[in-house]
């Protein structure tokens, strides 16, 4: 890394998942690193997710991953239940951090962000919110990039991590069309159920819903809308909207149901994929998490990839002689990995519109196996 030009100085767009991931990793790797985030810093970053067990590998690496679990909720299993109520299989998930560990961990969204943005400022890393990136051009070895502060740095390496309607892969250059799939999601915020100790999912006639613990006394339901078109609904609608679509499942979801009628925090997001092709890096700039690879969300595995993105973009810029050397070892380590993630929630998203529900577990259950595998 010596015979960059200057200091290893970094600039990351985006503050989520995967660019407060890479903002450590890169820190503690001797990097200068400055996050620019659109938002500010009190900004709703969403209700809860799924940890799953190389996203707990991952954390484990960074040293962070006992602060996830006492904040979150450890779990082992994924519960499937069938159209009728009746118990339709359990998916057993590998456990990568040891085997008395949790194999997974559900978590709120603001509990994990705020976990690795104390991490970032505690390793040096600068976030300034309210600024987004306007411009950048290729300068030599370096990066010329303009904020929409009105000022300009000039980097060894620009990291593209502000999500699936990432500006810095449109202004990268990089065409990537977004896949909605017929599907809204919605989720909302309720008590834990006693039972509800790990993912349950349940399998309607149409729809698809399900129960994921974040903490000892919180968890969010989920239901998958299927057939339906992209669309806004008023915010005094969403929790009677989905009452009503947890109305024809039997069995525990009356319990759910009830829950989920009497939640202040409901939110009905369309299902978006994304998937970059060829190349994620141009010179020495690249894009990362769902910026490159968005998958559905029926893997919970989004995560997993942007923090294993974050960190193994360091680990090879640490290996190689040159930025541009190292993301090209980036993008051939994760590219299909992450296709595979991708491609496979997509295919699960078909066989749940085709009321296969049982290939859909089997499908789950293999590619959990296949995520295993170190990154």
């Amino acid at each position: 890394m010596d015979n960059y030009r200057g200091a290893r100085t970094a600039v990351i767009v985006g503050a989520g998942v995967a660019g407060l991931t890479a903002g450590i990793a890169l820190a503690r790797g001797g990097w200068q690193v400055e996050i620019a985030e659109i938002g500010p810093p009190e900004a709703d970053t969403g209700w809860g997710l799924c940890l799953t067990g190389p996203s707990l590998r991952a954390l484990a690496e960074l040293g962070l991953v006992d602060a996830c679990l006492a904040e979150g909720y450890g779990m082992r299993t994924i519960t499937h239940v069938d159209v009728d109520g009746e118990p339709a299989g359990e998916v057993e998930l590998p456990r990568l951090i040891g085997a008395r560990r949790p194999a997974m961990a559900g978590i709120a969204r603001p509990v994990l962000h705020r976990i690795l943005h104390t991490e970032a400022e505690r390793c040096g890393v600068v976030v300034r919110h309210g600024m987004s990136l306007v411009a950048v051009d290729q300068d030599g070895e370096l990066v010329r990039v303009a904020l929409s502060d009105g000022t300009v740095r000039r980097v060894a390496l620009l990291v593209g991590a502000d999500g699936i309607r990432s500006s810095t892969r449109g202004l990268l250059g990089f065409a990537t069309p977004l896949g909605f799939h017929g599907q809204m999601v919605w989720r909302a915020l309720v008590p834990r159920p006693p039972w509800a100790t790990g993912i349950q999912q349940f399998a309607g006639k149409t729809d698809t819903a399900g129960l994921v613990p974040l903490t000892d006394r919180q968890a969010y339901v989920f239901l998958t809308e299927n057939g339906v078109e992209r669309s806004v609904l008023p915010d005094a609608d969403l929790a009677p909207c989905l009452r009503q679509l947890l109305e024809p499942f039997p069995g525990r979801v009356a319990e759910i149901r009830s829950l989920a009628s009497e939640s202040e925090s409901v939110v009905r997001r369309p299902v978006l994929t994304a998937l970059l092709e060829g190349d994620w890096h141009r010179g020495a700039s690249v894009v990362i998490g769902d910026a490159a690879h968005a998958p559905a969300p029926q893997m919970a595995s989004g995560a997993a990839l942007a923090i294993e993105d974050g960190l193994v973009l360091a680990r090879e810029l640490g290996r190689h002689e040159s930025v541009g050397a190292g993301l090209r070892a980036f993008v051939s380590r994760r590219t299909q990995r992450c296709r595979t993630l991708v491609e496979t929630s997509v295919a699960i998203v078909g066989l749940e519109q085709a009321r296969r529900h049982h290939e859909a577990y089997g499908l789950v259950d293999s590619c959990h196996r296949l995520m295993a595998e170190p990154a």
